[in-house]
């Protein structure tokens, strides 16, 4: 008999298979699959090895809460990992086709590794931790001292999802795999991710960010001396990038200036000239999200031609781009959201991490040659099974020149002669998107018996840059008129109780949420988390609002505050009359805490019905990646709050 998802099955039940990495070989696929233990609500993640069909998984770590960031040696015989299993992180080898005791090159105490790369020979691994220039041994403070004084001369002295900064920045270092002796090849007091060895073992390409990552560049270093050569202006982006095979040239993707969109530019060693391939490419490369997940490297096919992965409207492709003409083509589509990219020497198999709205947490493998692709793993079969997802449409919603994509949720059990709540969702960014993808809240509330619906208004990534950019300078303008056509589009539909509305959205999306219920009053029930409530003390106090104001809104405050306040939802909160729950995490550096609280004093004196629920401890991304038990309460609220307001189908 099958059930609802529930909160539980949604936090603790369904695991993920992260980060896939075919075999040089092209025969097994390591990855690191998350859970989170029943009795102890913590997370742990651990190493797996299967075949190239996913058949004869097995298991290759045991020790520790977190096993992650694989990565095959060149010969294919061993593999690289970062584990806690002694201390915070520390850097493992481990013979896979034996099953001998991994053996550890280095560690570091206070920080965490990340982002492993082998050199070509093998005899080398470059890597990213964060150094501290005031405490570069990362020695512990004594038990009993005071909290050291926090002072600063820069604008990015903290981050979300890391805190409090300083000057502590991601250094790249290189570690020589038989000694284990470490030297650090950066030292700029910015973050540099991502390295990767040039073909001769030469040199690292690195990105290295700027201003909390909104901007950056491409940095060369020289692993023997830590020269470093910088591509492309320091107020561009750089989202993916690889090197030909000869090493004479690197790809990447990005601009000139910070975008929406990224294009296609080509690096020549030689004469150091950048050129540019591409003219607002028609899909988003994927550059993955800043302290969660990696980008989705480019590879090179041969001398000329490079494969790489984006999205286009909230469905995943892949593409090849001619490095000499610039040329696009795609080589599969798919209605389904894939992340990261890996590619076996041969250039045929490749893997990556999948998710759609009927499957989550899997592997799915693509051949090259065949143009076939296989979903490999099974991983939250039997509990989708059991709690089937939601059913799905895909209405279009037409504004005059515009079309706007929707997806509208239904129970897996729904009946067309009953009338439903209806929720719709709001995606942040404002350049995120949805799609094909499995979201927690939207299954939550759309398989206990709700609709939802969600869209991808003016501002929405993946549909090119003209699309994405006419949100900027107009938050809750066309953006909100997109979203109320999209809600006029659903209650078309004879089985929606258009009496019986409610809104969610997170982050920007809480922005629009707040601002939305400060418009009209067609919502019976508000759920905002995060919000971006007041544009001026966001623009002071978020980690990112002093760039991002100025991207987005167009000035700074004093330059336009009329305008400042008529777009802020702080400003219209007064005639609100929706009742609202208020979700934030109170270590939100994004938006921060104080946000909410504006928020909930506003409601209260606007005499609305509204709760405020506060994480301990909570990031801006705490509904992904915070404490499970956290997590799990979030959707709990979320589901009862719209179950209340809302209702069971009539």
């Amino acid at each position: 008999m099958s059930h609802p998802l529930t909160p539980e099955n949604l936090i603790y039940d369904l695991r993920a298979a992260a980060n896939p990495q075919i075999s040089p070989d092209g025969s097994r696929i390591l990855y690191s699959l998350t859970s989170i233990d029943q009795a102890t609500r913590k997370t742990a993640a651990h190493l797996w090895v299967c075949s190239r069909d996913g058949d004869d998984a097995r298991r290759l770590t045991w020790p520790g809460e977190r096993n992650t960031g694989a990565r095959w040696s060149p010969n294919g015989h061993s593999i690289a990992f970062v584990s806690d299993r002694v201390q915070k992180s520390g850097i493992y080898v481990l013979p896979v086709d034996n099953f001998g005791e991994p053996r550890e090159i280095t560690r570091h105490g206070r920080s965490a590794i990340s982002e492993l790369a082998w050199s070509p020979d093998g005899s080398q691994l470059a890597y990213t931790v964060s150094v501290d220039p005031e405490n570069p041994e990362e020695s512990e403070p004594p038990t009993d001292a005071a909290p050291p004084v926090r002072v600063t001369r820069r604008y990015d002295y903290k981050q979300d999802n890391r805190g409090y900064l300083g000057d502590a920045r991601m250094q790249v270092f290189v570690v020589d795999v038989a000694s284990g002796k470490r030297r650090q090849v950066s030292r700029l007091l910015n973050d540099f991710s991502f390295p990767q060895w040039s073909p001769n073992g030469r040199l690292l390409a690195v990105r290295v960010a700027y201003r909390n990552g909104f901007t950056s560049q491409l940095a060369l270093i020289e692993v023997d001396s830590g020269e470093t050569r910088l591509v492309g202006p320091t107020d561009g982006i750089i989202g993916v990038w690889a090197w030909s095979p000869s090493g004479d040239r690197v790809i990447f993707a990005g601009d000139d200036t910070h975008t929406p969109q990224l294009d296609f530019f080509v690096y020549d060693l030689e004469t150091g000239a950048v050129r540019r391939l591409t003219e607002d490419l028609p899909w988003y490369p994927d550059a993955g999200f800043p302290t969660v997940r990696p980008p989705a490297q480019p590879v090179w096919l041969d001398e000329r031609m490079v494969l790489f992965h984006a999205a286009r409207a909230g469905a995943s492709l892949l593409a090849t781009i001619d490095s000499k003409t610039g040329d696009v083509a795609v080589v599969q589509q798919w209605t389904s959201l894939h992340y990261g990219l890996s590619m076996d020497t041969a250039r045929r198999h490749l893997v990556q991490s999948y998710t759609s709205l009927e499957q989550t947490g899997e592997i799915v493998r693509y051949d090259l040659e065949s143009g076939s692709t296989q979903v490999i793993s099974t991983m939250n079969a039997e509990v989708l099974r059991e709690a089937p997802p939601a059913r799905f449409e895909r209405p279009r919603v037409r504004r005059g020149e515009t079309e706007i994509d929707a997806w509208l949720l239904l129970p897996p059990n729904f009946d067309p002669t009953r009338r439903y709540p209806l929720v719709l969702d709001v995606h942040g960014g404002p350049h995120g998107y949805y799609g094909y993808t499995f979201n927690a809240v939207q299954q939550c509330l759309a398989t206990n018996d709700m609709l939802v619906v969600y869209a991808n208004p003016r501002g929405s990534s993946t549909y090119g840059r003209t699309f994405a950019e006419q949100v900027i300078r107009d938050w809750g303008g066309e953006d909100y008129l997109d979203l109320m056509a999209v809600v006029d589009a659903a209650i078309q539909q004879p089985f929606v109780d258009t009496e019986r509305l409610g809104i969610w959205g997170y982050s920007y999306g809480g922005y629009m949420t707040a601002w939305t219920i400060g418009q009209t009053d067609r919502f019976r029930a508000a759920v905002c988390g995060a919000p971006c409530f007041d544009l001026t003390s966001m623009y002071g106090t978020s980690d990112i609002g002093h760039v991002f104001g100025d991207l987005q809104w167009g000035c700074e405050p004093w330059q336009d505050r009329t305008w400042y306040a008529e777009h802020s939802p702080s400003t219209h909160a007064h005639k609100a009359t929706t009742p609202t729950l208020i979700i934030h995490g109170e270590a939100d550096d994004r938006c921060p805490i104080g946000q909410g609280e504006q928020m909930l004093i506003a409601l209260k004196k606007a005499g609305c019905e509204v709760e405020f629920a506060r994480y301990p401890g909570g990031s801006h991304l705490f509904m992904g990646t915070g404490f499970p038990a956290h997590r799990a309460d979030a959707l709990c609220r979320v589901l009862a709050w719209f179950k209340e307001h809302l209702g069971d189908p009539s």
